[in-house]
């Protein structure tokens, strides 16, 4: 697609024909170099991903990822996908070339069974808000397949207060250096699971308040991601209601983008602070939550108030959950005031 990068030289005072270039190679400054690469390269995956239907190809630029079934099929997808990238005039090394675990795409070491992180170097030399942003978006990027609890991240997420100015000084507290310390044990420890087919899909809510966040999982226990709610709320005061309306919408959102389905269970495990949560307890706590209501429309899948027997989800204490409301539906017998917030 270079030639449709041509541009024209003119000569001094018109002394010459004015010369016309093209681009032999997008240059790397080029803002759009990288979408034009995206385009072109869809362009010709595109047969390739006709013919192998039932395979699987992701590429992102000059990264492809092609994955089937079968040793078979998959040999046969990547020959396709190989010789209409040769025909194209790319040209491919050999050595480049992974076929056999584990597989390095786009920052992830892919084995036949887990996906972890490539490794992560955290930079603890903190000395301007810069580079608390830096770390802050390279442990924001592992979290979904490491579960970096946001309380973890509490204190590195304080340092954006303050002045605005990226080049304003940062230093590290001890309080900062003790969740990194625990954040690097998670990033050693931790993996995710590639998805295995057949097996539906499930969602649970587990945490402390504030912070509570979710788990993605098939059972047995093959866990593909963790979602997490935003650091900073929008209301100083938030309903738990509310927390576990957020998580089950961007949960089935982000299952829908992987998957194209919804769950098959979603694991609500609450206590009440005046004992068990029973099922008929979440039906009328769902009747009365429009939010709630709007993160499980047209939801036909199941819905538990237990937790499922992993010492996994053992780890993680249940939050409890109160039904006395703030507001009243009702006028109450009270002096009524009214202010003008001009």
């Amino acid at each position: 697609d270079a030639p449709r990068f041509a541009f024209t030289i003119p000569t001094i005072n018109r002394e010459a024909p004015r010369k016309r270039y093209h681009w032999r190679v997008l240059p790397q400054g080029m803002k759009n170099s990288a979408v034009i690469c995206q385009w072109y390269v869809a362009s010709l995956l595109s047969p390739v991903c006709t013919a192998a239907k039932d395979d699987i190809i992701f590429h992102y630029m000059d990264d492809i990822l092609v994955c089937a079934l079968t040793d078979d099929v998959l040999t046969h997808a990547l020959d396709l996908t190989i010789n209409a990238l040769i025909a194209a005039g790319f040209e491919l090394q050999e050595d480049k070339i992974q076929r056999t675990p584990p597989w390095k795409y786009l920052g992830l070491e892919i084995s036949r069974q887990t996906i972890v992180p490539q490794k992560l170097v955290i930079k603890t030399n903190v000395k301007t808000l810069a580079d608390v942003r830096q770390l802050c978006g390279s442990l924001n990027w592992v979290r979904p397949w490491l579960g970096i609890a946001t309380d973890n991240l509490a204190p590195l997420f304080n340092f954006w207060k303050g002045g605005e100015e990226l080049s304003s000084p940062r230093s590290l507290t001890q309080e900062a250096q003790t969740a990194l310390e625990k954040i690097q044990e998670s990033i050693s420890a931790r993996q995710a699971h590639r998805y295995q087919p057949g097996l539906p899909f499930k969602f649970i809510i587990l945490g402390k308040l504030p912070h509570l966040h979710g788990v993605i999982f098939q059972d047995p226990l093959f866990i593909i991601e963790r979602v997490f709610l935003s650091h900073h709320r929008s209301k100083r005061m938030t309903q738990p209601q509310k927390l576990v309306a957020e998580l089950i919408r961007k949960a089935r959102s982000q299952i829908r983008e992987l998957t194209g389905c919804d769950f098959d269970c979603i694991h609500i495990p609450i206590q009440l602070k005046s004992g068990q949560f029973k099922k008929d307890t979440f039906d009328k706590l769902l009747r009365e939550n429009e939010m709630l209501q709007f993160a499980l429309d047209s939801y036909t899948g199941q819905i538990a108030v237990d937790q499922p027997a992993h010492k996994i989800f053992n780890q993680d204490v249940q939050f409890s959950l109160s039904f006395k409301s703030v507001q009243s539906r009702n006028p109450l017998k009270a002096l009524t005031v009214f202010t003008d917030a001009s």
